[in-house]
């Protein structure tokens, strides 16, 4: 077993064991390798202190660090085993919500709180059509959505929550 520290786009750093150093190029290249803090999928090896071997043959330890052990191969109760599966559902959502988000934010233009009269003037024809995202309270998407004007509402995670 091989200890990696690891660190995501976003600056999340966190450990993981790999059976050996091909199992995790080949977890990171089939994408699922992700940040538990983020779920971000783009992630590096950290820094490490390595062990150096000399000309002479010896080996020069590397400083002294904290080690965890992989945990034992023991079966996980119904109820950890629905919390594991909880937390990994839970990762996985939050990761396709920031790609959704960082697709919109990349492919649409920003309107702040013009949102809803910005709306109503594309569907009117009165400004290119284009994709939008912005603020409206709830009366603004309500009187949107009367009067027959497509709108979708996302959940807007915060990027490093």
């Amino acid at each position: 077993m091989i200890k990696y520290s690891l660190i995501c786009d976003t600056d999340h750093g966190f450990e993981a064991w790999f059976k050996n150093s091909d199992a995790f190029k080949h977890q990171l290249e089939s994408g699922i390798l992700s940040c538990p803090t983020c779920g971000s999928e783009s992630i590096r090896k950290a820094l490490m202190a390595p062990s150096v071997r000399s000309t002479g043959g010896w080996e020069i330890p590397p400083e002294p660090q904290a080690e965890i052990l992989p945990p034992e191969q023991t079966p996980a109760s119904p109820e950890r085993t629905r919390q594991i599966q909880m937390m990994t559902k839970a990762a996985e959502l939050k990761r396709q919500l920031l790609a959704l988000r960082r697709a919109v934010e990349d492919n649409c233009d920003y309107v702040g709180d013009r949102f809803a009269k910005t709306a109503r003037a594309i569907h009117d024809g009165e400004e290119e059509a284009k994709g939008i995202y912005g603020e409206a309270t709830p009366n603004e998407i309500e009187a949107l959505q009367d009067d027959g004007i497509e709108i979708g509402q996302i959940p807007w995670i915060k990027q490093d929550s």
